[in-house]
């Protein structure tokens, strides 16, 4: 019985023995199972981290006609100082600031005693001339019947023919004087050069009004029945800018209105300090309710030159090659596309060349995205589309 017992507690510690090897092999075998899946977990998502992510977008079809809105000056279709032609004092003005006047209508009046002083004295010397002429010519005549008889020598003769030549002068010289006179005046009447609106008086009664290089400007004149505004036209619209073109004009003073101008002329040249087109546009204005010196926007709507795409301001990449965008082909690889930027919407960029609004524009691009660099396209989007400018 001793015997029987000592085998079976022999064999049940070696079973034991076993089930304790075998646990401990299959709990090694699953610690290296589970680091295996860490490992390769990890490797997983290492690889999933080094490739970029990038967010899409498709590029817009621009508009075949677009506005642009540039800000112009409004100035009277004629414009001039008033100046006196004579010498004198202000006896009287007629106008004042805002009246509207016709051409020809009197503004003002001088007092010139100086010049009437010179005018009576001018009319004398006229009347003295003439009468020297009168007895010129009497002796001439008297000297042509002595020389046919031989009584008066040759000398004689010619020197009262001579006479009789410079006083005709003299009083010709003093007849356009006294014209001159007449003339200046003449301008004590100060009248409008034309139909208009005055929109200074610098002079009152009783001032001294000179004439010349220190004339001092009695009035200033403008006509507003039209107005012309000017605006500058950067170059790259400059071909579409042409004479007969509609603008839409807007006046601060006048919110949500719209006045209806043409483009009438160019300066035919590109200023080299601002690379613009110098345009005028005309705008009529029979009521006068715009004012000459407001601040204009002029609305142009030209027809698009070229084909363009819009893309939106945050896809675009400034490299030394010049201005670029990142797109991703179909097997997500990253191609630089240099791009010419035609105009700047503000959110979007209109490109003239270098996309042909198929492709997939990366937004927000990293700085180190490169040729050929693999990505990972998330949460693609389509543009919406743009509204015509």
């Amino acid at each position: 019985m001793s015997v029987n017992g000592q085998g079976t507690s022999h064999r049940t510690a070696l079973s034991l023995a076993a089930i304790v090897v075998i646990a401990l092999v299959a709990l090694a075998v699953w610690g290296i199972a589970a680091r295996a899946r860490a490992l390769a977990d990890v490797t997983r998502e290492t690889n999933q981290l080094a490739v970029t992510s990038v967010a899409v977008v498709r590029p817009t079809r621009g508009a075949s006609q677009q506005e642009i809105v540039l800000p112009g000056n409004a100035q009277p279709l004629a414009d001039a100082p008033i100046l006196a032609r004579t010498d004198g004092y202000l006896r009287k003005w007629y106008v004042d600031i805002g009246a509207r006047v016709k051409a020809g209508q009197l503004l003002a009046e001088i007092d010139t005693p100086e010049v009437d002083q010179q005018l009576a004295q001018a009319r004398a010397d006229l009347a003295q001339s003439e009468a020297n002429l009168h007895l010129a010519e009497t002796t001439a005549q008297r000297y042509d019947g002595l020389m046919q008889s031989d009584s008066v020598s040759r000398q004689d003769y010619d020197n009262a023919k001579g006479n009789l030549e410079a006083r005709r002068a003299t009083v010709e010289s003093s007849r356009f004087n006294v014209k001159r006179l007449v003339q200046l005046t003449d301008f004590k009447q100060i009248r409008a050069p034309f139909d208009g609106v005055i929109t200074a008086r610098n002079i009152d009664v009783g001032a001294l009004v000179t004439a010349g290089a220190s004339a001092k400007e009695l009035f200033h004149i403008a006509s507003v029945k039209k107005l012309r505004v000017f605006v500058n036209v950067p170059q790259v619209y400059s071909p579409q800018t042409t004479p007969g073109l509609t603008a839409d004009l807007t006046f601060q003073q006048y919110p949500g209105r719209r006045f209806t101008g043409t483009l009438v002329r160019s300066s035919e040249s590109i200023d080299q300090a601002s690379r613009t087109l110098l345009v005028e546009i005309d705008v009529d204005n029979p009521s006068g309710e715009l004012l000459p010196g407001s601040y204009v926007q002029a609305h142009l709507k030209l027809a698009a030159s070229q084909a363009t795409v819009r893309v939106p301001v945050n896809a675009l990449l400034f490299r030394s090659e010049g201005a670029q965008v990142a797109t991703v082909d179909r097997d997500n690889k990253v191609r630089l596309q240099k791009v010419n930027i035609q105009r700047d919407l503000g959110t979007e960029l209109e490109v003239a060349s270098g996309l042909s609004g198929d492709e997939q524009v990366v937004v927000n691009p990293p700085d180190s995205i490169a040729e050929g660099q693999t990505v990972r396209v998330v949460t693609p989007q389509s543009s919406a589309p743009a509204q015509a400018r």
